[in-house]
């Protein structure tokens, strides 16, 4: 059985290099990989080019490398709440490429797959068509999208075994699932890891083939986003 486990965030980062492009899994800041954000903004690094669906608060998740000014592109979906971020934008400090949710999403997938592009309605006739390729299917203009090309992909999971194999839990299997194994690295942090052969086969949501490294996180956090309560009658 092929051993997957590095002893933590540091081995597991430890090639993550300046001007690398990465993905960051997670939807908002649900299932964000928030021990190896926390290695990069120690390691760093910059000149990054970031794919993520969105840039997380000023003082959490991606949010932590904005302030040290370590993002030089940002590709996501969703600027969010983010106030470092729309400053570096507006002041044209970074290069932001917003991109349709889905089209995100997929250029993933197509990525994992080995996919080079697809094509998608979504997108023509905004600013997100310049440039692109346009083809009717049907009487309906459709966009060439290409399918990312990316150094490393950081994913987090609930649950992992020492293969690699993957469980991940409610929201956040959004855009974790499709990124782990699109990049050319995948490394995984995981809340509970367990030796192979732990993990039933049929609840795993992506299998180690996909996985370079896998570890033990802790201390996350887990912040929400925009917290609402019910008030009381």
């Amino acid at each position: 059985m092929i051993n997957k486990k590095v002893a933590g965030v540091k081995e597991a980062l430890i090639d993550l290099k300046d001007n690398m492009t990465i993905m960051l899994g997670g939807f908002g800041l649900c299932g964000i990989p928030e021990n190896s954000i926390a290695e990069l903004v120690e390691k760093n690094v910059t000149g990054l080019t970031c794919i993520s669906n969105d840039a997380g608060l000023d003082d959490f998740g991606l949010g932590l490398l904005f302030h040290k000014h370590q993002i030089k592109k940002m590709v996501s979906s969703y600027i969010g709440d983010n106030k470092a971020f729309e400053h570096q934008m507006l002041s044209g400090e970074l290069d932001v490429e917003l991109t349709p949710q889905g089209t995100l999403a997929e250029k993933c997938r197509a990525a994992q797959m080995g996919i080079p592009g697809f094509y998608t309605p979504a997108g023509y006739g905004t600013e997100a068509a310049v440039g692109k390729e346009v083809r009717d299917f049907n009487g309906k203009p459709h966009l060439l999208e290409l399918a990312y090309e990316a150094d490393f992909a950081i994913v987090k999971a609930w649950k992992g075994d020492e293969a690699g194999n993957l469980i991940f839990r409610g929201t956040a299997r959004n855009f974790n699932a499709c990124m782990a194994g699109a990049a050319k690295i995948t490394v995984a942090e995981v809340e509970e890891l367990v030796p192979a052969g732990e993990l039933d086969p049929n609840e795993v949501h992506v299998p180690g083939i996909f996985v370079k490294r896998i570890f033990q996180g802790k201390n996350y956090e887990k912040r929400i986003e925009h917290l609402t309560v019910r008030t009381k009658n």
